[in-house]
Parts: structure tokens; C-alpha cells; sequence
């Protein structure tokens, strides 16, 4: 009987629907790099925008009986090149835009948004002060922030009981910001950390002849004498150092943070929670595997197609009014409906821990409660939040 009800109810809803053409946009910020540690990070061209192919074709499912269409529009720029972009977006009518951007960008192109009335979702930029004193009230952040991710492996780690910790960080502002999480997180959960040391970035490739010959004479010595420790925390935003900790430390510890073990929304091999129907959708389409840049992106755009699919409407305001109400919901292959906080816009979500080939473990982990949601034991609850955006 319930397949029977459900299909009632969705007839029932189409029966009162109105036809809505929806346009979304996919603003990708490129900005200049180092080539990265392994061939196997090397980008593809179609990072982010695969995510929006596949959410459009899942918004489209239920659209279809609904009278509803779904387009969206992806553009890539550099950074002096993203404010045009975006102006090009609003000028198409586009009111809903997914940024994948560094904060120094997304600030004013939220802002530029603002005054067209359009709503922007953030799919990149982790800085914890975008959920706080920096917060718009056109802004909602799909990415998880720096404190969620800090959390989600603090957590971990004190289950463990892991909580003598080495943090070892990087020497760029994105590096310290994270080391701020974590000097955060291990505080709010009663870790401690015993030491903490710099591993300065100065430049240079990583993929040559010479670049692992230095690094493993390198870091053995600079991780010398270290104060007696459980565990190795290593906040390298920038991907410099970390990816050669494991397996090069002089006191051998499990390592945690953006190598080892590490927090994503997504990864190829996660496959509970019907994860594995998404992944081989993906991979249909794309020929590749996914990304947390292609997860966070379609993960933006299905929470469009559900707000609209349940408020029938595509005006931004009575949209984010919706997405940030209690009646707002979305399944996202994380165990659990995923809502947003409605002091910050910041979307709650599971983190999954990964080691590189399977998810070891999921946060928030058993034991951490909240009086609301064990979801809002990750990153900044309403009490953290200087946000006032939204009230």
C-alpha cells in the first residue's frame, strides 16, 4: 500500500503544481596552483559542473510530473575574471547560483548578488567566519567549514582516545585557519595538544626526481624530539607537506586531518546508505570518479530541486525561507536527512572519515549529544555563531 499512497500523493501535487521553468548557475572560480602531489589529484575539466549535469537530470525526475524544467548554466573564470562572470549570470535572469570559490572572492560575489535579489550557495570556501561576523543573508554554505571538519576528526580521535595530540601546520593563512579549528576542537572535546610545530611552504615542485628524495630527508628530522603524543593533526589546507607524513615521521603515529585519515563530504568508494546507486550514476555520466567538488555542487542544486519541488515557487526569498524552515529535509546517502541551521545557513551533514580507499568512519561519532541535533556537535553551534544575517 505505501508505493500505492506515495504515488497518490505525488499525483496530488502535480495536480496543484504550477509549471515552473527553474535556472540555476555554476560559478567555478579558477585560481593558479602548483601542480598537486599525484597524478591522481590532477583536475578535470569538468570539476563542480559534472555534479550540476547529474543534479539537473535528478531534479528533472521529479519535475517531470510536476511541470517543472530544470537548466542550469556553468561558467569558469579567474579570480579578476569572477565578479564579470557573475554579473553575466545575473543578466541571464539566474537567481540561484552554486560559487565555488576562495573566500576573497565569494564574499563580493554574494554581495553582488545581494543586489539583484539572487541566492548563492556555497560549495568551497571553509572559513569559519563566513558562518559567523561575516555571514550574508544571501549566502547559505553547503561546504562544511574548517570547525566542522576539525570536529568531525576530533571526534574520532576521543572516541579513540587519542587525546594527546602533535598538531603539525603549514606555514599559508588557509593552513593556519585550519589549525585554528583544530586548536578549537581539541578544546571543546578535551583533547590536548602537546606540541605544535610549522612546516614552512617555500614553493617549488613536488612531482620532480628529487621532490619525495627531500621530503623524506626532511621531515624524519624536523618531526625529531617531539613531547610524547597519540597522534599526528596535520592542517595543510594548501596540500604541501601533508600527504608525506604517513610513513615519514620519526616517532611512528597514526595521522589524522588532511592526510591519513581525513574528513570529506564524499569519496569514490563510499558506498552505504544507497551511496552506491549515486556513484555508478555519476561515473555513467562522467566517466571518472566523483569529488567532493562535483558531491557539494549537485548537492546544491538538489536542495534547490527540493525547495522548489516543495514550496512551488522559484522566487529566492520564499525559497531560502523554505530551505532554512523546519519543514526542509533532503536526503543526501549520509545515513540521514541533511537541514540547514537557520542562525548561519550552514547546511548540518555527516562527515565521513577517509583513508584513501574506504570510509573508516562517520562523524558525529556515538556518545557526542546535543539537545537538538548530534549534527550541530560539528562546527558552529547557535551559541559560536556572531552571524545575525538571519535574524
Amino acid at each position: 500500500m505505501k508505493p500505492l499512497m506515495a504515488a497518490a500523493a505525488l499525483l496530488m501535487s502535480s495536480a496543484m503544481a504550477q509549471a515552473l521553468d527553474v535556472r540555476a548557475g555554476v560559478l567555478r572560480v579558477d585560481y593558479d596552483a602548483l601542480l598537486p602531489i599525484s597524478r591522481y589529484d590532477v583536475r578535470p575539466d569538468d570539476l563542480a559542473f559534472a555534479g550540476a549535469a547529474l543534479a539537473d537530470e535528478d531534479n528533472a525526475t521529479t519535475g517531470s510530473f510536476l511541470g517543472h524544467t530544470y537548466e542550469t548554466v556553468t561558467r569558469a573564470a579567474p579570480p579578476e575574471e569572477a565578479a564579470a562572470a557573475m554579473e553575466a549570470l545575473l543578466a541571464d535572469g539566474i537567481r540561484f547560483i552554486a560559487v565555488d570559490a576562495k573566500a576573497s572572492e565569494l564574499t563580493d560575489l554574494a554581495d553582488k548578488a545581494a543586489e539583484a535579489g539572487a541566492l548563492v550557495l556555497n560549495t568551497r570556501a571553509p572559513d569559519v567566519g563566513l558562518r559567523s561576523d561575516q555571514c550574508r543573508a544571501n549566502l547559505l554554505h553547503i561546504a562544511p567549514s574548517d570547525a566542522m571538519k576539525a570536529e568531525a576528526v576530533a571526534q574520532f580521535a576521543v572516541w579513540k582516545q587519542w587525546k594527546r595530540w602533535l598538531l603539525i601546520t603549514g606555514s599559508n593563512p588557509e593552513d593556519r585557519a585550519l589549525a585554528d579549528a583544530y586548536r578549537r576542537a581539541a578544546t571543546k572535546f578535551g583533547a590536548t595538544i602537546v606540541e605544535e610545530r610549522e612546516f614552512e611552504d617555500t614553493g617549488g615542485s613536488r612531482r620532480t626526481d628529487s621532490g619525495h628524495v627531500m621530503v623524506q630527508r626532511q621531515l624524519p628530522t624536523f618531526m625529531q624530539g617531539t613531547e610524547s603524543h597519540d597522534v599526528v593533526i596535520a592542517a595543510d589546507a594548501t596540500d604541501y607537506f601533508a600527504a608525506y607524513l604517513p610513513y615519514h615521521l620519526w616517532t611512528p603515529r597514526p595521522v589524522m586531518g588532511s592526510a591519513g585519515l581525513r574528513p570529506v563530504t564524499i569519496h569514490a568508494a563510499h558506498e552505504a546508505w544507497g551511496a552506491t546507486q549515486f556513484q555508478n550514476r555519476f561515473e555513467a555520466l562522467t566517466r571518472r570518479h566523483v569529488q567532493e567538488e562535483d558531491y557539494n555542487t549537485w548537492l546544491a542544486l538538489r536542495v534547490l530541486g527540493e525547495a522548489v519541488t516543495r514550496a512551488n515557487t522559484t522566487d529566492p526569498a520564499e525559497l531560502e525561507a523554505f530551505i532554512l524552515s523546519d519543514a526542509f529535509e533532503l536526503a543526501a546517502f549520509k545515513g540521514q536527512k541533511v537541514t540547514f541551521r537557520p542562525w548561519n545557513g550552514q547546511l548540518r551533514q555527516p562527515v565521513l572519515l577517509h583513508d584513501g580507499r574506504i570510509t573508516v568512519s562517520v562523524s558525529p561519532q556515538e556518545g557526542f549529544l546535543h539537545q537538538t541535533s548530534p549534527l550541530d556537535t560539528l562546527g558552529l553551534d547557535e551559541p559560536e555563531s556572531d552571524c545575525t544575517a538571519f535574524q
